[in-house]
């Protein structure tokens, strides 16, 4: 039996140590940072945060709202090429903030030609470790030559490497089975904690180099819950984090809405008219691989897998506004607490201590 030695870390594993700080206040932080690709000729000046490709989050609303914050999001795949061609006709000035999904098929490339530019590409599999996969990616950056690409999933840094340099990819996502609604860990016992993926992972992509100095970049994907460990992640050396749960339940979210019509509760098929008072209640928020995924966007589950995800129902939580003023106040925050003037800093001022519980 081989076992790789040394204790892997989760995000609740550990808290980051207060350091002695200059910052006079934390309105002097800056969150948005200037990103050189590996292969992409693109030069980005944002802040860092990504909306995750999921049925909920990875909406045109979303996608719009974000890009006011200079922040990213990764639309689902199932947006028609033309529903797509409308959507950045009508906002040109969003397209270096949107990415567009696909999977690994032919028919996902043949969507995204023809948009009249150049696009930002995320390529989602749930197993990124294949060398099939490697090779398709390498086949889009042929196609794409201009596009940033953020490709995965994985979680070693032996993949990230291989992704960065075969793959021709410029952030390589880092996360299996972290998520809110993902159970890859249950259903397969595969996976890896988030935090020392994120470490392991960061630093073997920062350690490439291209010819005029580039390096590899990675994308933190799953288990952040709330502000505090997207500091973490940022604190790990992730150069984007991605996330789905902490932006699901908000208006500018697709999917399912329970609603309260007159103190009863609705699903989509309730009735309308101008005497109702209706307010949302929960959204329906389910992981890609789970059987919800799989009977809504694929037709069902096919014979030969199982769920790798669940379904929640998520909490109405009003607009994304909210929780983008959270999480940029959290990360505010801890960079007074160990000295970091920027998010870029991050990495370098933290230092983690291991806990036993990370509240009260």
């Amino acid at each position: 039996m081989k076992i790789r030695d040394g204790i892997k870390l989760d995000f609740n594993d550990v808290l980051i140590v207060p350091q002695r700080s200059t910052l006079r206040s934390r309105k002097d932080v800056i969150l948005t940072r200037e990103f050189r690709f590996y292969h992409s000729p693109t030069i980005l000046d944002i802040c860092p945060i990504v909306s995750s490709n999921m049925f909920a989050t990875g909406s045109l609303a979303i996608g719009k709202e974000l890009a006011k914050e200079k922040m990213l999001t990764c639309l689902h795949k199932f947006y028609t090429h033309e529903e797509l061609v409308s959507f950045f006709s009508e906002n040109s000035e969003y397209q270096k903030y949107v990415f567009v999904s696909i999977g690994q098929a032919i028919e996902d490339i043949e969507k995204i030609s023809n948009l009249g530019f150049s696009p930002n590409i995320r390529i989602d599999v749930a197993n990124g470790n294949r060398e099939e996969f490697v090779d398709f990616c390498k086949s889009v950056r042929d196609l794409f030559k201009e596009s940033i690409i953020i490709a995965g999933n994985v979680c070693t840094p032996e993949m990230t490497q291989e992704l960065i340099i075969h793959g021709k990819v410029d952030i390589v996502c880092v996360g299996i089975g972290p998520g809110s609604v993902c159970e890859t860990r249950k259903a397969t016992g595969c996976g890896y904690p988030q935090l020392s993926a994120i470490d392991e992972c960061s630093r073997v992509a920062h350690g490439l180099k291209s010819a005029d100095k580039r390096t590899g970049l990675i994308c933190g994907d799953g288990g952040c819950r709330e502000a505090g460990d997207v500091c973490k992640a940022f604190s790990a050396g992730a150069d984007f984090v991605m996330l789905g749960g902490i932006f699901s339940g908000h208006d500018e979210c697709n999917g399912e809405w329970e609603y309260v019509v007159n103190n009863e509760i609705y699903k989509h098929d309730m009735p309308i008219g101008h005497n109702f008072q209706l307010r949302k209640k929960s959204l329906k928020f389910y992981g890609m691989s789970s059987k919800e995924a799989q009977d809504k966007h694929n037709g069902g589950m096919s014979e030969y897998r199982t769920s790798e995800g669940k379904c929640l129902k998520i909490p109405y939580k009003g607009p994304i506004s909210d929780s983008i003023k959270n999480i940029k106040g959290g990360l505010r925050s801890c960079c007074t607490y160990v000295g970091a003037t920027s998010i870029k800093d991050l990495p370098k001022c933290a230092e983690f201590v291991r806990v036993n519980r990370i509240h009260g």
